[in-house]
């Protein structure tokens, strides 16, 4: 045990040396470059996420990214109130009667889930257990909650059975959140988990909408899920206009 503790400290120590200098480095070099796997490489990311961040298939210092560890439903909740509730609002008018939907997890989009209107009939998609609660108040929507293991830091479910339930379905319009977003980077959060969600519903769903508050432009989160093209509009309190107007 104690051999297999010191073979990751000195894992640790030569791929922190290598990224000192605030570069990034593709997974597979890395993996190489320490000649471990690729899963051994995720796994040791997992356990240093103080150290550590993966943006888009590379490895990157903590400096290149703003960890959550201490992210919390309840800590979350009260910040930018105000302006997670105007951010959707605008974004209420991509929800429409009859069509198939999906909310993201968090604290942001549960603001939507109190706007839908209770006589409006719609199908609903979620992984989010606060999400799901919300909306099984709401008489005229169909719920479909994702499956699989429990994940209590951000009251999510993942699990294989998830992915192919997203795989089998018709999404019209996914609501998405992020807990950075970059025009250069894109759009990222805290938990790998989240991110295979996120891609899987994103493949299938005809638009795909960021529903965000401005704190969160310009910062960047551990896992990056989606580059910022990939949505068809992003959604702030400031208004869509504003925020869409990418710098050149």
């Amino acid at each position: 045990m104690a051999k297999a503790g010191s073979a990751k400290a000195q894992r640790m120590e030569r791929l922190q040396a290598e990224l000192a200098q605030g570069r990034a480095l593709h997974i597979s070099a890395v993996a190489k470059l320490l000649d471990v796997s690729e899963m051994t490489v995720r796994r040791d990311i997992q356990q240093n996420p103080d150290k550590l961040g993966y943006l888009g298939g590379y490895v990157v210092p903590r400096g290149m990214f703003e960890p959550e560890n201490s992210y919390t439903l309840d800590m979350a909740a009260d910040q930018q109130r105000d302006a997670k509730r105007r951010a959707c609002e605008a974004a209420l008018r991509y929800v429409k009667a009859e069509e198939t939907i999906f909310i993201d997890c968090g604290t942001t989009l549960i603001e939507l889930v109190d706007l839908i209107p209770n006589d409006m009939p719609l199908t609903v998609v979620c992984y989010a257990l606060n999400v799901a609660e919300r909306l099984a108040h709401k008489p005229n929507v169909t719920l479909v909650m994702l499956g699989g293991v429990y994940y209590p830091a951000s009251a999510t479910f993942f699990g294989p059975e998830a992915l192919a339930t997203i795989a089998s379905l018709g999404i019209n319009v996914a609501l998405l959140s992020a807990a950075g977003f970059d025009w250069a980077r894109g759009a990222t959060c805290a938990h790998f988990h989240e991110a295979e969600i996120k891609r899987k519903v994103m493949a299938t769903a005809s638009r795909n909408i960021l529903v965000i508050d401005t704190s969160k432009v310009g910062r960047l989160r551990s896992v990056l899920f989606a580059e910022s093209s990939s949505f068809d509009a992003v959604v702030t309190e400031r208004s869509e206009d504003e925020t869409s107007q990418r710098s050149t």
